[in-house]
């Protein structure tokens, strides 16, 4: 069994037996050598090897897929070597029959107006290819749109000549290495001859003073262009870190944003003082302003630098205030991630208190529920929300105002009772249990109607601690309630045997029976 190797040429992959391998390099090698590594070289080295590829594929095709001996022999043999026309260099030699080969249709690059077809039929049958654009003209006219119609499939279904092999074969020449290599040349001779014709023209001279007269213009205008947007961008900076500055202090240190409606500034909605209060304990939220100053502070200082820099073009190269700045900012950043990760341990911990009362109406049969008025209507709203919960001021102090949710279960006795669950967080659970002590929430009960407050509140001094309040109305088996309509806002995925929405509840009356929450046309 012979020994192979796996070779690629001209980007084709071939299995190739090691005698014809050893041949096949010694060849390449002997052709590089001779051609040298200039481009013209190389380029002439390139389109052997995409010849050589394309005869080894040729042969693949019709047998076995190894490459032997004999097939490199018939193409050294067939292409021939350097030693083959090194000693005859400079004479030319009569073109025999049997070098001659078959024409192959191509579209001819060199000479192409559209998609080079007529350049490509002219080499195919050693005609001149304006002969065959005239024809196609005058076809054009006559048969429209036949010609054009086979002018674009001959467009299409023809290859490109792309390769000095492949153009050697539109005119009929062998693609042997001297024809290779003497066709590169002459391409490389006329490209090189109408450049200096060019260079050697008048135009040139001109062409060249204008180009380079019309740079000059175009590199002073853009120059004044960028010039002007750099002041623009310089005046942009300072406008913002002035004016962000002013609502940053502001905001921080008195409370609220004396520069409420302006633009560019720093957010004068949130009292940052007062908002921070309701979350953090007293003794941190001065430091962690003092974070969020120096945080914010310092890169508007950096952009005031900045523009007026941009603006006024003074050089300023005191490295050892923008180290300070750069390090004051980084203990700042670290100071507030530590002080913010020892407040978020305040809701490690999760406690709750439960309260059942039955309620005395053992002579009603139907309970109407309703929603009590809002008693901090009337009070100023503070300007921002978070998880149901909100601010009002009453009578100078913050209160922190949540939403409670009501549900309805079927009680396992025969009197209404009402379950209310007061749930908190808190660094321990001691903590916690404190938070949820400090949650108020009053109803009222009179004869057969249950009256909710629509708000639980937190005492003076209170913190946010993500505090909930569940309400869970137990009615007996038989006994019906009825939904005002107010008591939507605090109804919270109330299961029914109709599977009701709980906005479609309210209004209506709903009786417990063995499957569950059913509603009644009327209260009788």
């Amino acid at each position: 069994m012979r020994k192979t190797f796996t070779i690629n040429i001209s980007g084709t992959i071939f299995h190739i037996e090691e005698d014809a391998y050893e041949v096949l390099q010694k060849y390449l090698i002997n052709l590089k050598n001779h051609f040298g590594n200039t481009e013209e070289g190389k380029e002439i080295l390139s389109d052997i090897e995409a010849r050589i590829a394309e005869i080894f594929t040729e042969k693949s095709e019709n047998d076995r897929n190894v490459v032997t001996l004999a097939w490199v022999e018939e193409v050294v043999e067939t292409m021939g070597t350097p030693e083959d026309f090194a000693e005859e260099e400079g004479e030319e030699e009569p073109v025999s029959e049997e070098s001659k080969r078959k024409r192959r249709l191509y579209r001819d690059p060199d000479h192409r107006v559209l998609g080079g077809v007529c350049g490509g039929l002219g080499a195919y049958f050693n005609m001149d290819f304006v002969v065959l654009r005239i024809i196609f003209a005058i076809l054009f006219f006559a048969t429209f749109p036949a010609a054009m119609i086979a002018y674009i499939i001959l467009w299409i279904a023809v290859p490109k000549a792309i390769t000095t092999a492949q153009r050697l074969e539109m005119r009929g020449q062998e693609a042997t290495v001297k024809n290779i290599e003497k066709s590169i040349k002459e391409e490389v001779k006329e490209v090189k001859e109408s450049y200096k014709k060019f260079k050697e023209s008048d135009g040139y001279s001109k062409g060249k003073k204008s180009v380079a007269g019309a740079g000059d213009v175009l590199f002073n205008v853009f120059k004044v262009i960028l010039k002007i947007f750099v002041i623009i961008i310089g005046v942009i900076l300072i406008l913002s870190a002035f004016f962000g500055i002013l609502g940053l202090i502001s905001s921080l240190i008195i409370g609220q944003s004396f520069v409420e409606g302006w633009p560019l500034v720093w957010g004068p909605e949130i009292h940052m003082p007062n908002f921070l209060n309701h979350f953090v304990e007293p003794g941190t939220v001065t430091f962690g302003m003092i974070a969020i100053g120096f945080l914010v502070g310092i890169p508007m200082l950096a952009m005031l630098y900045i523009g007026t820099k941009l603006v006024f073009r003074y050089k300023s190269n005191n490295t050892a205030i923008g180290l300070t700045m750069v390090g004051l900012w980084l203990v700042a950043l670290v100071s507030l991630i530590i002080v913010s990760a020892s407040q978020v341990g305040n809701y490690k911990s999760r406690s709750s208190i439960s309260n059942s009362e039955i309620l005395s109406c053992d002579s009603c049969s139907t309970l109407y529920l309703q929603l009590d008025e809002d008693k901090f209507d009337d009070y100023v709203e503070m300007d921002w929300e978070i998880d149901n919960f909100k601010v009002v001021v009453m009578n100078g102090e913050e209160v922190m105002l949540g939403l409670p949710t009501f549900d309805i279960e079927k009680a396992g006795t025969d009197n209404f009772s009402l379950l209310i669950k007061k749930t908190s967080r808190g660094r321990t659970r001691e903590n916690a249990q404190e938070s949820t002590e400090q949650i108020v929430y009053n109803f009222d009960l009179k004869d057969s109607t249950l009256t909710f407050d629509p708000n639980f509140f937190i005492k003076e001094g209170g913190k946010w601690r993500d505090q909930e309040v569940d309400i869970t109305l137990k009615v007996p088996e038989g006994k019906t309630v009825y939904l005002g309509d107010e008591m939507v806002r605090i109804i919270h995925d109330i299961e029914n045997v109709s599977n009701t929405w709980d906005g479609d509840m309210v209004g209506k009356y709903w009786e417990m029976k063995p499957d569950g929450l059913t509603m009644r046309e009327s209260s009788n």
